[in-house]
């Protein structure tokens, strides 16, 4: 056997294999030979059947599979021997139909492409600099949150006539267009103007305006249409109401208190207030700790200046899913694959150089913590924590074991973060709502 490596770039190669009879044909022989004692064909008792006959019958395929194992099991350490780190798996160069006959060829050549990349180095030091960001939760925040909470829990009406604040259910339609839609216009999230036009008013009553007197914000954030929506709404416009809903608000309460965080956690206005303070702050803290771990991959990536075998790896994507994704879906869905997939050898190698491991202990904690996030406002409590390792158990074992991995990957990656942050030239930086929204959108 003879292998053979032929670098074409700095990322992507051929390895070619080639086989002699030597290499094969004992292991053919003794399939075969083991056939034939087992071989129940007609006319001769079992394990009786000339060899040659067997052959006859079985040759070809026994070949093919012996050959197939051997190719796998070369091409297998021949790659673990290699000091550059294969990306996908191997693609064999397909060959001209009827290019091999198996009946009479003794050698045969193969060909795999691969991709790969040669060594991932992520120097951890001060040179490397981050921000790690803190959003404080002020008062306005809490206020309006405290509001939001009021109307949420507020009884519901249906008046006859429209006041400022209101819910306005109805039709909004282009006057000289077809576009239509069914809406709930939160006359609180539209100029005061514009309000103005729908206050005062009864059920089938049609409130006329034009597009310009609608911000730009205020068509997704008031009347909830997407972009493509939002191109069609030009020019005079129609809204024809239905129905009116008018939430009063809920008195701030012991009952209110209860509903909003469980009977008794807080018996007093400021408690809640506190509460509430709290509650927003935890929030805001683990979207802070997000932000703040994705800017730092960011900063790593581009310091590893890893470069991707591109061409290679799309065409291993679309053939290990052929059939369920096009050349256009590809391509539309590479960019987001190639950052996951670099983050994940700059995270590996780290993990590598540093010894950092996940363990199973971390797995389980993790699937906790993430159980009682998503059930924080249920109320199910002692409950929660009673069944605590079925519900765990039941999470780790779905999507047939993948479940277990991405958490795995997760806690890595964590440890690998807090790494990072404990080696590079790390700043704080308090920040408010407002502006992290503005770091959001860049």
């Amino acid at each position: 056997m003879e292998i053979t490596l032929d670098k074409h770039s700095a990322n992507q190669a051929s390895i070619k294999i080639k086989l002699n009879e030597a290499d094969y044909q004992p292991k053919v022989d003794a399939k075969l030979k083991d056939y034939a004692r087992k071989a129940a064909i007609k006319g001769f008792r079992p394990g009786k059947a000339p060899i040659s006959m067997v052959k006859n019958m079985y040759g070809v395929s026994v070949l093919v599979d012996e050959i197939n194992n051997i190719l796998g099991e070369s091409l297998n350490n021949y790659l673990k021997e290699q000091t550059f780190r294969i990306l996908g798996e191997p693609l064999p160069v397909e060959k001209e139909d009827n290019s091999i006959d198996w009946k009479t060829q003794k050698d045969f050549d193969f060909e795999y492409q691969i991709g790969f990349v040669e060594s991932v180095e992520v120097p951890l030091d001060k040179k490397t600099k981050g921000t790690k960001y803190t959003i404080k939760v002020d008062d306005k925040l809490v206020n309006e949150t405290i509001d939001n909470l009021k109307s949420q829990y507020g009884e519901s009406t249906n008046p006859e006539v429209s006041e400022a604040g209101d819910h306005i259910y109805g039709d909004l339609k282009v006057v000289d267009g077809e576009f239509s839609k069914t809406l709930s216009l939160p006359t609180s999230k539209i100029s005061k103007k514009l309000a103005g036009k729908f206050t005062g008013i009864s059920k089938d009553a049609v409130v006329e305006f034009e597009s310009k007197e609608v911000k730009k914000d205020e068509w997704t954030e008031a009347f909830g249409l997407t972009a493509d929506e939002i191109a069609e709404v030009k020019g005079g416009l129609t809204f024809t109401v239905k129905n009116i809903n008018r939430t009063a608000e809920a008195e701030l309460n012991q009952e209110f208190f209860d509903k909003i965080f469980g009977p008794d956690q807080v018996k007093s206005l400021e408690e809640f207030t506190e509460k509430v303070r709290e509650t927003l702050q935890g929030s805001y803290d683990r979207e802070s700790k997000v932000f703040t771990e994705e800017e730092l991959k960011k900063e790593l990536v581009e310091k590893a200046n890893i470069s991707l075998p591109d061409t290679f790896l799309k065409e291993w994507l679309l053939k290990a899913n052929e059939g369920k994704v096009t050349v256009e879906d590809v391509e539309k869905e590479y960019p987001i694959y190639a950052k996951q997939l670099t983050w994940s050898l700059i995270s590996n190698q780290i993990a590598k150089d540093n010894n950092i491991q996940a363990e199973h202990a971390d797995v389980i904690e993790k699937t906790k913590e993430m159980i009682r996030e998503q059930f924080a406002s249920s109320g199910l409590g002692a409950q929660l924590e009673a069944s605590m390792d079925v519900f765990v158990d039941n999470y780790l074992k779905g999507n047939d074991g993948q479940n277990y991995m991405n958490m795995l990957t997760s806690v890595q990656n964590e440890k690998v973060l807090a790494l990072v942050q404990e080696k590079i030239e790390l700043k704080e930086k308090t920040i408010s709502i407002d502006e992290f929204k503005e770091l959001l959108e860049k």
